[in-house]
């Protein structure tokens, strides 16, 4: 029995080395790969960068990548085109160097803040008043991109069509004030190469500001330009 405590003292002698050897090559492979932390820390900070001028109190939440990548000395974080900067979303992390790659990390924007919701149904044609409106709270980015936050700057606008009562509003559910009314004197502003003429007409349609609108001349002839503010038309040749 003693003569066999040499070899056991070899044997776990050996077996000591092979687990630091184990031991080291981890921690070499570890050195050699990509923080994932770091990538979502990245990621987090260009996102706020990003939803740095939205309205309300704003908080993000970035996935870690799905799989193990080289580590990286210089990263580049994007949003694919046409990316929103709210709700579920995905932003790109590139490695510009020592070994290109990119990944794609899931994320969501919460954005808690007041939007424009209707009072009661509204029909179409319908011009807002501050009796049709109000505030309502809640995450932006689960709404439409165009949804309305500002109350008072939608006052005077026209519903396109007729709105539930309790819906929010959008931009592209309404028009602007009209400027130019039907059957009203419109003064023309008639815009050419080296020339500009002032005039009267009369408006043939209601418009609102850019639309394009016929005007009907004092000597009988119809022209077409934009509306402007103030009953005006803008005519171009």
């Amino acid at each position: 029995m003693a003569a066999g405590a040499p070899h056991a003292g070899r044997r776990a002698h050996r077996m000591w080395l092979a687990a630091a050897c184990l031991c080291v090559s981890a921690v070499a492979h570890a050195s050699d790969r990509q923080d994932p932390a770091a990538l979502q820390a990245h990621a987090e900070r260009f996102l706020k960068t990003q939803t740095g001028g939205l309205p309300g109190k704003v908080s993000i939440q970035v996935n870690p990548p799905r799989s193990s990548l080289p580590a990286c000395a210089a990263l580049d974080t994007f949003q694919p085109a046409g990316s929103r900067s709210t709700g579920k979303l995905t932003v790109g992390v590139r490695c510009l160097a020592p070994t290109p790659w990119t990944v794609y990390l899931s994320a969501q924007v919460r954005v808690i803040g007041n939007y424009v919701v209707t009072r009661q149904p509204l029909p179409a044609n319908h011009v807002l008043t501050a009796a049709d409106i109000t505030l309502r709270e809640g995450d932006l980015g689960s709404l439409p991109a165009d949804v309305v936050t500002d109350a008072d700057a939608m006052l005077g606008y026209r519903a396109v069509s007729g709105l539930a009562a309790g819906a929010p509003l959008r931009n592209a559910l309404l028009r602007p004030p009209l400027v130019v009314q039907q059957g009203q004197t419109t003064r023309l502003v008639m815009n050419g190469p080296g020339f500009s003429v002032q005039s009267q007409g009369q408006a043939l349609a209601n418009a609102s500001r850019g639309d394009r609108v016929r005007v009907k001349t004092r000597s009988g002839q119809v022209v077409s330009g934009v509306a402007q503010d103030g009953q005006q038309v803008v005519v171009s040749f």
